[in-house]
């Protein structure tokens, strides 16, 4: 309808004479009279040779209409790096709901008799990435009052919520050890209140001079084994030690110096096979109560029985809680568990194809274009990943008309707010006082990629979309990108 109307206009301007010029360069869609200084500001900044050697897009929209008023090479098509979550978070909140919970159940086939659990004892998973120590101590706690003291069968972990595909494409073998990157299962566990699951806090602190540094681990787990190679050398010394697992084993490597009177250092290190983690912690737990196991009890995985006896749950906080740990932090584990959460919700299938085929579904749903975002994850890990910044400012804009909006608004890093969970990973960008508090977005980072795309409060008041992104630099274009965000925080109409 739209279209027809537009066609009678434009012929009416052309029978009365009026000649349209045609637009040739991108920069000449902008609505150069709205904000004339933001955009010759702008140009200057890009004009800087470290963006004119590079590859770059971006797009200035007005949130109240859509209306773009800057762009430069707005449909080159750039990786996004953890941008893409923008996408994947919005997805996850329209198919899953801002209430959303993830559940895990303890669970037995069997009988409770004079103290003896006469039977094995499950653990079923969907997948929580907010699965803590406490919580298995509490399941422990739960089974004692219960008046188990002893199990005769084994410890089963059933992960099968998801599929057996534990890595997305896009991991590389030098980064299976890094947090960024951990194995995603269906059973899971965190090491502490920034919910890295499937990693442990792996500390090396020194000792004396000579002697091999001290190692501590959280949670204790024998899941994995620690190959200690450390010295400790004298207080001033050069500190290089290295905390890296040994690709596909759970053998943590610690090797280098540690100097006296230093704070060592602490790595978040990935297991492999989280579900076998989580099971090996339960066990501790379990014994810390006095629940022991027959002799011939093994762990394993397995599938828990439809009906069996249900003895304890753990219910995660909504999805709208979690949004702030995710996004603020860039919490990739989270993007790639809510991608086969999605899969599984809308497809019964917990797979990274059924997730991604939900979030392209959601993209077209909403009137963005899903053949212009190409992705192979949902955390933006991919080079592959590939979007316009036209397309990223047209998802920011959509989204506003979303009833979780809100939510989803206040999961994205505010810049210079010092609070981990308020700033994230703009914590320490756009400090300025004209600056500081009136950018809220995400940020993007890999090797040779940066990118930021969010809002941005005016000196007018008037809310600005923006997205920022650039590929294939020899360094970080960070300052550029964030003088581009002062820019638009500092412009007036």
């Amino acid at each position: 309808m739209q279209r027809r109307v537009l066609v009678v206009i434009l012929s009416m301007f052309l029978s009365i004479g009026v000649v349209f010029t045609p637009i040739t360069e991108a920069s000449e869609v902008q609505a150069a009279s709205t904000y004339p200084n933001l955009e010759r500001s702008i140009n200057l900044i890009m004009s800087d040779s470290r963006m004119k050697a590079i590859n770059s897009s971006v797009t200035i929209r007005k949130a109240s209409t859509g209306e773009i008023i800057y762009q430069s090479d707005a449909d080159k098509k750039i990786t996004p790096a953890s941008t893409l979550k923008l996408l994947t978070s919005a997805a996850a909140l329209d198919t899953l709901g801002e209430e959303y919970r993830f559940t895990t159940e303890v669970l037995t086939d069997g009988t409770i008799s004079k103290g003896v659990l006469q039977g094995n004892l499950f653990v079923r998973g969907q997948g929580d990435p907010t699965l803590l120590k406490q919580d298995l101590d509490q399941f422990a706690s739960q089974l004692k009052k219960q008046g188990v003291t002893k199990i005769t069968g084994n410890l089963v972990g059933d992960d099968y919520w998801f599929d057996d595909v534990r890595l997305s494409p896009s991991i590389d073998k030098s980064d299976e050890s890094r947090y960024y990157a951990a194995q995603i299962t269906g059973l899971t566990l965190s090491p502490n209140k920034d919910y890295d699951a499937g990693t442990v806090i792996v500390e090396a602190v020194p000792t004396k001079k000579g002697y091999k540094a001290k190692v501590k681990m959280t949670p204790e787990t024998g899941i994995v084994k620690v190959i200690n190679r450390t010295n400790t050398v004298p207080k001033g010394s050069k500190n290089t030690l290295s905390i890296k697992r040994q690709s596909g084993t759970n053998n943590i490597i610690i090797s280098g110096n540690v100097p006296v009177g230093s704070s060592g250092k602490r790595e978040w290190v990935t297991v492999s096979n989280p579900t076998a983690y989580t099971l090996d912690v339960f066990k501790k737990s379990l014994a810390s109560k006095g629940i022991k196991f027959s002799p011939k009890s093994v762990v394993r995985r397995g599938v828990a029985p439809a009906d069996g006896q249900v003895l304890a749950v753990k219910t995660s906080m909504p999805l709208k809680d979690l949004m702030k740990p995710f996004m603020k932090l860039s919490n990739n584990t989270h993007a790639e568990i809510l991608a086969k959460t999605m899969g599984r919700q809308k497809y019964g299938e917990g797979s990274w194809n059924a997730g991604l085929r939900v979030m392209r579904e959601f993209a077209d749903s909403i009137g963005l274009n899903s053949s212009e975002w190409r992705f192979e994850d949902a955390s933006g890990m991919s080079h592959s990943n590939k979007v316009t910044s036209a397309q990223m400012t047209e998802l920011l804009f959509l989204v506003r008309s979303a009833p979780w909006y809100s939510t989803y608004v206040q999961g994205l890093p505010v810049a210079g707010a010092n609070d981990r969970f308020i700033g994230g990973t703009l914590r320490n960008r756009l400090t300025s006082p004209l600056v500081r508090g009136k950018v809220v977005a995400k940020t993007g980072s890999l090797n040779r990629v940066n990118s930021l795309a969010g809002y941005a409060e005016t000196k007018d008041g008037e809310t600005l979309i923006f997205s920022i992104l650039t590929q294939d630099q020899k360094s970080s274009t960070i300052p550029l990108i964030d003088k581009i965000a002062t820019v638009i925080a500092t412009s007036a109409n």
